[in-house]
């Protein structure tokens, strides 16, 4: 990777991490989405470097944060995430090698159905759902963790139609990350695909991941979460329109 690239792709994840850092969700989404658009390096590449920076961050964003969490809710979803994260994985290197152009392109569609689930506001339920649909919920975030290195998207939308506080909710989804990378990660290093790109990569983004999420808890946005919300998913909506019009 050129020295440019190199500096594009470190500004991408510093802003990615800040906006995972208050709102619990993002860095992942914002990074590979933002990376495959510029054509930094590949998605499978980009994918184990998120899994590694997404461990950086949390630890350092959850401590004295964990009190406020709906444990029973969350144990269903990461007994899902587990079993869909080896999916996901196995998936991504067939289509790696495969059908390059159908992994970008699904990308995208992950990018635009994030971007129109909170463009859209889905309204809170009156009462938490039902165990098997926070089982669900994991499975698909660990798949899409697997695939892209973002298991945003099913997770965002499960926890936020939910009658939790924010902040539990910020929480919750700041554990499933961790526990998603981590498998993650523990699944490619088994496979021996850890390379010296990807060990690289996580090693100059470590120090900025974690001056970067220090002021994210010590310095929050002016405006309100939601706010910020629509800013960001608008913008991305614009690059996954863009990954799936460029397929064709």
């Amino acid at each position: 990777m050129t020295l440019d690239k190199m500096v594009i792709l470190l500004a991408i994840i510093m802003v990615g991490t800040y906006f995972q850092t208050v709102t619990g969700f993002g860095l992942g989404i914002i990074v590979i989405g933002a990376a495959t658009a510029f054509e930094l390096t590949s998605v499978a590449i980009m994918a184990a470097v998120v899994s590694l920076v997404t461990l950086a961050n949390c630890a350092f964003a959850l401590p004295g944060s964990t009190k406020l969490v709906e444990w029973k809710s969350l144990r269903l979803v990461v007994i899902g995430v587990l079993p869909g994260v080896v999916a996901g994985v196995v998936l991504l290197e067939y289509l790696s090698q495969s059908a390059a152009s159908v992994l970008q392109c699904l990308v995208g569609v992950m990018i635009v159905y994030s971007g129109l689930n909170f463009m859209l506001r889905p309204a809170v339920r009156a009462e938490r759902s039902g165990n098997t649909s926070f089982f669900v919920s994991g499975f698909s975030s660990g798949l899409t963790g697997g695939l892209f290195g973002m298991a945003g998207p099913p997770l965002v939308y499960q926890f936020y139609r939910q009658p939790f506080d924010i902040t539990t909710i910020r929480n919750m989804l700041l554990v499933v990350f961790a526990c998603t990378s981590a498998s993650r990660s523990v699944f490619v290093g088994v496979q021996g695909q850890l390379n010296t790109e990807i060990v690289l990569l996580t090693t100059v983004s470590l120090p900025i991941v974690t001056l970067t999420t220090y002021l994210g808890r010590r310095f929050p946005p002016p405006f309100s979460a939601g706010t910020m919300r629509r800013i960001v998913f608008g913008l991305l909506m614009a690059i996954g329109i863009y990954l799936i019009l460029s397929v064709f």
